[in-house]
């Protein structure tokens, strides 16, 4: 299975974060599923890193760091391309998150099915895995 993590996903998977249930672990960890992780996150954890915020919603740690723990890990880059950022157009309005939304439109493009834990984003349907 080819999956794009969400940021938070992503962000749980190399943090070892508890929240990550062991089902979600379990598929990333399978080495027969090729696991994606978006320009988007990492651009989204950089502004909200830079934004230093502390507390619920505060990023463990920096794009840099992020970046250099996805690709030890081995996941694979995806690059935000103009037919990703066209495709956001034609997304329905049921979020309202830029970072998101184009995830999402990753996600249909490519195709990929994208992992997350926002009922919001799997309101997009069946290419959104919710857990």
């Amino acid at each position: 299975m080819n999956l794009l993590l969400d940021t938070h996903v992503a962000l749980w998977a190399i943090v070892d974060a508890p929240r990550l249930p062991a089902q979600v672990r379990g598929l990333i960890a399978d080495p027969g599923n090729r696991i994606t992780v978006s320009a988007v996150s990492v651009w989204e954890i950089a502004i909200k890193s830079g934004l230093a915020r502390r507390g619920v919603g505060a990023m463990p740690v920096s794009a840099e760091a992020a970046l250099g723990h996805f690709r030890n890990a081995g996941y694979a880059m995806l690059a935000i391309s103009p037919d990703h950022t066209a495709a956001v157009e034609t997304l329905p309005p049921l979020h309202g998150d830029p970072f998101d939304r184009l995830l999402i439109a990753q996600a249909f493009t490519e195709p990929l099915r994208l992992l997350t834990h926002d009922r919001a984003v799997a309101a997009y349907g069946e290419s959104i895995m919710l857990f």
